[in-house]
């Protein structure tokens, strides 16, 4: 949080609940100005919280700008923190919203003694942490932020599903068909096991023996058909399927069909996620060039981030103004560690600290990962890091590569440069 004047300033704390909030608000002399009010949470609760405020700030001159402190509790908080961070009455004194990592301020509460745990103190400890400056993030940014950030992150939560319903469906499909779950990735029938061909072999046929048994003209021309001619051999395709088909486990007849339906279910699944997957990612394109077009295009030059992790990374880090150096944008993320140090004594296993933004954590991590595909340099520096010690050797190479790529991200987004050899040295 940027240098205030303590003094002139009002402390609103606000303890978010689904039905009720709790204000409570603060001068730098600790006295309460509003005690520990219950507030429905709605939008007239909104207007009521608002009044309240501007009535403390009217009767006390002394106040020139405001800080209003809530805790992050998923999606309850977010329509309080856009209303007070937009009203007009308040905006005469540079109001400031900060949604506060709920780990930091129940650190801060312990070094309370005795203190209950209730709403009504909650609120008073949340305006005390804003009052004693405590607040190391970014203020509430807006609604036209809140929208990338809800189009990238429900990307990822459909992404997840994706991923998790290819993991199940696998389970069913080992059941049915062992050895088509786990034919070696150098000689599969088909080059996605998620794909329309794969899709109608495990659907259309009940059995592995109807598979094996089937004539070998007709299991071609059934592959060429539903691969509408994309498998260029589809002789030795069919040879990979049979021979797979006759080493697989045999079941008994009553779990072929209940089996054949699932994996059918899994698969439409799939592909009504894959659909909506091009709706959502047409939305963030739109939205992400009407919010930054210039900060999009900057992460974009840098190979291997395309434009889902350039969207993820600006829908959560705001501004890169917000950030002095890399090595706060490194702690925003989560991708810093915890010293394990006494006297001579130095801990090799150092833990990353993840209380920062797990969703940005995500971004600059996966991307990292692309990153070093692609850009020779990061490759070279992850097989160095790889190459350092014995354990945990991926994970430790790719965070701090990770790190690496903060810094120069940084370095581009502050002086608005595209991507350059010579930037990622």
């Amino acid at each position: 949080m940027k240098k205030i004047d303590y003094l002139s300033t009002l402390f609103v704390g606000i303890d978010i609940g689904s039905r009720l909030n709790v204000i409570s608000a603060l001068n730098f002399e600790q006295d309460f100005l509003i005690r520990m009010v219950p507030i429905p949470n709605a939008q007239y609760g909104a207007e009521q919280m608002e009044q309240m405020i501007a009535q403390v700030l009217e009767q006390h001159h002394e106040f020139r700008s405001l800080i209003i402190g809530l805790e992050s509790t998923g999606f309850y908080g977010v329509h309080i923190a856009n209303y007070l961070s937009t009203c007009e009455r308040l905006a005469p004194f540079s109001t400031k919203v900060y949604c506060l990592n709920p780990k930091e301020v129940a650190k801060y509460k312990e070094s309370f003694n005795s203190l209950d745990k209730n709403d009504g103190i909650d609120s008073f400890v949340i305006a005390d942490f804003a009052r004693v400056g405590r607040i190391r993030i970014q203020p509430w940014c807006g609604a036209q932020h809140l929208a990338l950030q809800r189009l990238t992150r429900h990307r990822l939560h459909i992404t997840e599903c994706i991923a998790r319903e290819k993991t199940y469906m696998l389970n069913n499909i080992f059941l049915k068909f062992s050895e088509f779950a786990m034919l070696d990735k150098d000689e599969p029938p088909f080059s996605n096991k998620d794909g329309a061909t794969a899709e109608a072999v495990l659907t259309d046929y009940l059995s592995t023996e109807a598979i094996a048994n089937v004539s070998v003209d007709d299991l071609i021309a059934f592959i060429s058909s539903k691969s509408r001619g994309r498998i260029s051999d589809p002789e030795q395709t069919t040879y990979l399927l049979q021979k797979a088909a006759n080493d697989s486990y045999r079941l008994d007849k009553c779990l072929y069909e209940p089996l054949t339906v699932s994996i059918g279910c899994s698969f439409n699944c799939i592909n009504t996620f894959e659909k909506e997957l091009k709706a959502i990612d047409d939305a963030i394109l739109r939205t992400v060039k009407g919010l930054n077009p210039t900060e999009y295009q900057i992460l974009n030059s840098v190979p291997g981030i395309g434009r889902d992790y350039a969207s993820g990374i600006l829908a959560e880090i705001g501004t890169i103004k917000c950030f002095k150096n890399n090595d706060a944008l490194a702690k925003y993320c989560g991708i810093v560690w915890k010293e394990n140090q006494s006297g001579d004594f130095e801990a090799e296993d150092t833990p990353m600290n993840k209380a920062g933004n797990r969703y940005l954590r995500y971004y600059i991590i996966e991307a990292a990962g692309s990153v070093i595909r692609h850009c020779p340099e990061y490759k070279v520096f992850y097989e160095k890091k790889f190459a350092e010690v014995r354990t945990h050797q991926h994970k430790r190479a790719l965070a701090l590569t990770s790190r690496k790529l903060i810094h120069m991200l940084l370095e581009l987004l502050d002086k608005s440069q595209l991507y350059s050899v010579e930037k990622s040295r």
